[in-house]
């Protein structure tokens, strides 16, 4: 049996988690994680669900205490770790419905606390990063994907915004010339710290919207329309890809 970790984003409520769940109330060394993680088995592994912005959605990006989340996550056993994120297209092909399994990103945050090694008595490693996202997990998703017949991208950039404010449509442009074809608020430093703790993690994302500038459609219209369509598609993917791991 595996022990994986999910991270939820925003819409995590309605992500549908089995029946029989268990909640866990824990704490780490860097303080309480966002909400309980929610246990269960499926497919024969351990799961361990965690909504990233709190249990009722109410944490900012920017804010979110991620060393506790991922030092959570580690605490408990897990090898792998999914993280769902609700994200904005860029690219052409990133439209409002379709995942994308990103291969690299760009971290365009500030402020946040990115590391363990902060000087307070781990000795510092400078961790490889030149791939963010696990390899062998994206091709497990992408393969899912393809099974399911969901309409995935294999690959991209995801620029990563401090938030919460939405970009305007010359960030969008900053961003695309630089090679992202997503944006989002939330892998970042998620991705870096599972990394540090040598976890295998890998990035679901759902397109809800797209970027600025990217369609004359309200952007909060598109989110509303397509946040459910991306919580729906991404447990699937989910569910399929427990079958193969």
């Amino acid at each position: 049996m595996s022990v994986i970790g999910l991270i939820g984003g925003s819409g995590a409520g309605l992500y549908p988690g089995a029946a029989d769940v268990e909640l866990l109330n824990t704490g780490t060394d860097w303080g309480p994680p966002s909400a309980a993680l929610q246990r269960w088995e499926q497919h024969g592994h351990e799961i361990y669900f965690l909504a990233r912005h709190g249990e009722t959605g109410g944490i900012p990006p920017h804010k979110v205490n991620y060393r506790a989340n991922v030092q959570a996550l580690a605490d408990v056993g897990a090898e792998y770790v999914v993280a769902m994120n609700a994200v904005g297209g860029i690219a052409a092909d990133a439209v409002p419905g379709s995942l994308v399994i990103p291969e690299q990103l760009i971290d365009y945050t500030s402020g946040r606390l990115h590391t363990y090694y902060d000087g307070t008595g781990r000795e510092t490693e400078f961790v490889e990063f030149t791939e963010p996202y696990d390899k062998n997990l994206r091709f497990l998703l992408i393969k899912a994907a393809g099974i399911l017949k969901l309409p995935v991208i294999e690959g991209g950039v995801y620029g990563v915004t401090q938030g919460p404010r939405l970009e305007t449509v010359a960030e969008i442009d900053r961003l695309e010339r630089d090679g992202c074809s997503i944006v989002g608020m939330t892998s970042m430093p998620e991705a870096g710290l599972a990394r540090e703790l040598g976890l295998q993690y890998v990035s679901c994302c759902s397109v809800v919207n797209y970027a600025a500038g990217r369609s004359d459609a309200a952007i909060h219209s598109e989110i509303e329309a397509f946040l459910e369509l991306g919580i729906e598609q991404s447990a699937k993917l989910i569910d399929q890809f427990l079958r193969d791991i």
